[in-house]
């Protein structure tokens, strides 16, 4: 059985020089070092309090609780911007749209990632594929899932077969489970636009 503790290893200069042809210092061309696909992975979590409705995708959920936010405090699609931004090597939400700014007050989440989009597409990135997972215990999600679905195609221009978006509760542990926050997750396949 090897024993890590035990052995060590040492690299030659010429090992330790050496890097994947695709990151050659002798090739001038940064077109051939940038990768043609990106992955993004993005967080949100919302405390919950009294409320009519919780909006989720961009979809309004009937709730007896709403999420506690700056914006209309859609935590998945502010997940799915913080996935966007990160996998064209930008910057956070908030840093985007910073909750100071009055400009952001009670606005549409759509409307954050129409922006986010705006901006991939300027550094030329597309969004492909999105896997998306909430974290809710109430309301149970199910039946909005399709509808949900639906509206990020529509938002993000891609079909619904490229979108994973499963629903889950906490099981009653921690502030999700005691019905005190939503949290949510997402990651994003982005393409090269070719700009």
């Amino acid at each position: 059985m090897f024993d890590y503790r035990s052995e060590s290893m040492t690299l030659n200069d010429d090992q330790a020089s050496r890097q994947p042809d695709h990151l050659s210092k002798d090739d001038s061309s940064s077109e051939s070092q940038t990768p043609s696909r990106r992955v993004g992975l993005g967080t949100d979590r919302h405390r919950l309090e009294e409320g009519e409705s919780l909006v989720l995708a961009g979809i309004r959920i009937p709730s007896p609780l709403k999420a506690v936010a700056h914006s209309d405090g859609d935590a998945l699609l502010h997940a799915l911007a913080d996935a966007i931004l990160g996998g064209c090597g930008e910057s956070d939400i908030g840093t985007h749209f910073p909750d100071d700014d009055p400009r952001w007050k009670d606005v549409d989440s759509t409307i954050l990632i129409e922006e986010v989009l705006l901006l991939a597409e300027k550094k030329g990135w597309v969004p492909v594929q999105i896997d998306t997972v909430v974290h809710l215990e109430k309301p149970r999600l199910k039946e909005y899932v399709p509808k949900m679905k639906m509206n990020l195609a529509q938002l993000l221009g891609i079909s619904e077969d490229a979108i994973g978006l499963k629903a889950k509760t906490a099981e009653g542990l921690g502030p999700v489970g005691e019905g005190l926050a939503v949290d949510t997750f997402a990651i994003v396949q982005l393409e090269r636009t070719g700009n």
